[in-house]
């Protein structure tokens, strides 16, 4: 059974960091990739960023490009996003994501999903 586990995500002030962690687990996903999307309030759920397991090639949205990293540690099944200059409009929950096609923008392409984790910033 596959599950994602998301954590990291906490109240920050606008300009600071964090870092939210996807660990994963139940099958084998080298031939994954893995993908960050959010949710705002009243809003729909947003792509935010993936990165293909096999050979850490990644995408980005355009509003995060520059602030945010997507990046995986083979050995722990985890794939992280480094999240920096953070700024109000990125409160949301995060989601973490696998599927077998990408790395991908479009939610349809993912076959699994975490929980999710709150992310606040406060301005």
């Amino acid at each position: 059974q596959v599950q994602l586990v998301e954590s990291g995500g906490r109240l920050v002030q606008a300009g600071g960091s964090l870092r939210l962690s996807c660990a994963a687990s139940g099958r084998t996903f080298i031939n994954y990739a893995m993908g960050w999307f959010r949710q705002a309030p009243g809003k729909e759920r947003e792509f935010v960023a993936a990165i293909r397991w096999s050979d850490a090639n990644t995408v980005y949205v355009d509003s995060v490009k520059g602030r945010f990293t997507i990046s995986r540690d083979n050995a722990k099944i985890t794939v992280y996003l480094q999240m920096n200059s953070l700024k109000p409009e990125d409160t949301a929950v995060y989601y973490c994501a696998a599927g077998i096609r990408g790395p991908a923008k479009e939610a349809s392409d993912y076959n699994y999903w975490g929980q999710g984790t709150q992310v606040t910033v406060s301005p």
